[in-house]
């Protein structure tokens, strides 16, 4: 009878210890969460030559050039939403604000494939003189003047994967030809993404087809994996070489520009 009273006060005795640790347990874990620093792939010596920046996760911040609509280009929509202009018997009356030409956003009615380096679409515009620097200095003949039928981009210059893809020379010329400077070398070359539409792609249908990855003038940028070719997109351009090349019946490649450039860095 003692043994069993003994083996029934060692038991409450654990859980009461259990339920203890568990009490304390959770205040630490909770302040850890909420005060503990995030751990980061940085040096000291990052941080003592004043590269603070770096140890803020990059995915706080909108990268330079926008591949897709994302959550950064979709904050403005947002805003703007929530405040309803005031209006008498559905008549606004609201002051019309005045229009920031510096804060325009890009225009997204006609998107085209800008030559390497093209600044802000808005700016550009507003830059390029339509010399046609750019497209004499293209050794390859990728960049052409855009036609009568696009209206106000008529004239500038604009790269067409299916006459001529962008080769993506290591010096660009026609970055170097641009005296306006809408192209620079300071933005990343990066004027779309390509996507691999499956159904139409012979490799997907038991057929071996490697010229896509064959062709392609940036290294990583297509691989093949069992005999099918995969875009990285994080290392695509978009320069069109993969679409240009393409021997399926219908075009296996999809080719998208740019979502939004920066503008002409200070």
């Amino acid at each position: 009878m003692k043994n069993r009273d003994g083996r029934f006060s060692a038991r409450i005795c654990s859980a009461l210890w259990h339920v203890l640790c568990v009490v304390i347990q959770l205040p630490v874990a909770a302040l850890d969460y909420l005060f503990g620093s995030t751990k980061t792939n940085q040096s000291r010596r990052d941080l003592l030559q004043g590269r603070v920046w770096k140890f803020i996760p990059s995915t706080k911040y909108p990268p330079l050039v926008m591949r897709y609509p994302t959550k950064y280009s979709e904050l403005s929509e947002e805003k703007s939403s929530e405040v309803k202009p005031r209006n008498i018997a559905g008549i606004n009356i609201d002051p019309v604000p005045a229009t920031n030409l510096g804060l325009r956003s890009v225009s997204r009615t006609l998107p085209v494939f800008r030559p390497p380096g093209a600044i802000d679409e808005f700016r550009f515009l507003s830059g390029c003189t339509r010399c046609g620097g750019c497209i004499t200095a293209c050794p390859y003949e990728a960049i052409r003047k855009a036609p009568e039928r696009l209206g106000s981009l008529a004239g500038s210059p604009i790269v067409e994967a299916d006459t001529a893809a962008c080769m993506m020379c290591p010096d660009f010329p026609c970055i170097e030809a641009c005296e306006p400077g809408v192209l620079t070398k300071l933005l990343p070359p990066i004027m779309g993404t390509a996507k691999v539409t499956e159904h139409l792609c012979l490799a997907h249908h038991h057929t071996t087809c490697t010229v896509c990855s064959e062709r392609c003038p940036v290294n990583g940028a297509i691989t093949v994996t069992d005999g099918k070719p995969i875009v990285n997109e994080e290392t695509c351009t978009g320069c069109g070489m993969c679409r240009y090349v393409c021997p399926a019946p219908e075009n296996a490649i999809l080719l998208m520009p740019a979502f939004s450039r920066p503008g002409l860095p200070s």
